[in-house]
C-alpha cells in the first residue's frame, strides 16, 4: 500500500483553496499548504500571532528569525503583507473574516468533533488559537495521518481525547483518503494513489460511506 507523505497531504488540500480566500493555517502539516497553492490565484494566509500575507517557507540560509508563524516557524511574506497584535488577529478570526481554516488533529469523530490540543498526562503549552478557530470558522479542513503509530484509527466514532470543538469539521485529508463529514458519518470522496477502498475501511473506526468506484486523488 502506498500512502501520501505530509507534502502530498498538503498538496491535495491546496486544491481546496480558492482565489481571493483568506486562509488560516494551523501548526504542522497545514503550514505546508502555502508551498502548493497555484500561481494564478491570489490568497491571503493569516496566522493568529499577527501576520497577514504569509508566503511559502524560506529556503535554507534565507530565514529571518523575526518573521515567524504561530508555531514559531520562520516564514516568508508576500508584497503587501502586514503585521499586527494578537487582539487584532483574533478579531479577524472571531469576526468570521477567515474563509478557510486548515488544522491538524489527533482525532476526528464521525460527527465532526475534533481533538487537537491535549493528550492527558503530557505537558502542553496551551490551546493557543485552536478553540477560537473552530468556534468561528464555517469551513474547516483537517490535515492528518489516518492512523497513529500503533496503526489504530484516528477517525473515530467518538473522540477519546479532550475536545477542541464540536461538530465543526467539514472535510478531512489524510495520507489515505479525502473524506467529507456528513450526518451519517465519513463519506469517502477520493483515495490516495495505490490505496484501495478496503485499505481505508480497515483503517477507519468511524462509520464510512462510499458509493461505487472511488476515484484516486489527482495530485
Amino acid at each position: 500500500m502506498t500512502m501520501l507523505d505530509k507534502n502530498g497531504i498538503a498538496k491535495r488540500i491546496a486544491q481546496e483553496v480558492k482565489d481571493g480566500y483568506y486562509v488560516n493555517l494551523g501548526i504542522g502539516i497545514p503550514t505546508l499548504v502555502a508551498n502548493f497553492v497555484r500561481d494564478d490565484i491570489e490568497i491571503e494566509f493569516q496566522s493568529e500571532n499577527g501576520v497577514l500575507g504569509m508566503g511559502p517557507f524560506p529556503f535554507e540560509g534565507e530565514e529571518d528569525a523575526d518573521i515567524i508563524n504561530a508555531g514559531k516557524q520562520t516564514i516568508t511574506t508576500l508584497p503587501g503583507a502586514s503585521f499586527f497584535d494578537s487582539a487584532t488577529s483574533f478579531g479577524m478570526i472571531r469576526g468570521q473574516h477567515v474563509d478557510l481554516t486548515i488544522l491538524g488533529a489527533m482525532e476526528v469523530a464521525q460527527n465532526g468533533d475534533i481533538a487537537n490540543w491535549k493528550i492527558p498526562g503530557k505537558m502542553v503549552k496551551g490551546m493557543g488559537g485552536a478553540m477560537d478557530l473552530v468556534a468561528s470558522a464555517e469551513n474547516i479542513i483537517v490535515a492528518m495521518l489516518h492512523t497513529n503509530r500503533a496503526g489504530d484509527s484516528k477517525l473515530l466514532k467518538e473522540c477519546t481525547l479532550p475536545l477542541t470543538g464540536v461538530g465543526c469539521v467539514k472535510k478531512i485529508v489524510t495520507n489515505l483518503a479525502v473524506l467529507e463529514v456528513t450526518p451519517r458519518g465519513f463519506k469517502l470522496l477520493e483515495r490516495a494513489p495505490g490505496v484501495s477502498v478496503a485499505d481505508i475501511v480497515n483503517a477507519t473506526e468511524g462509520a464510512l460511506l462510499f458509493d461505487g468506484d472511488v476515484p484516486e486523488m489527482k495530485l
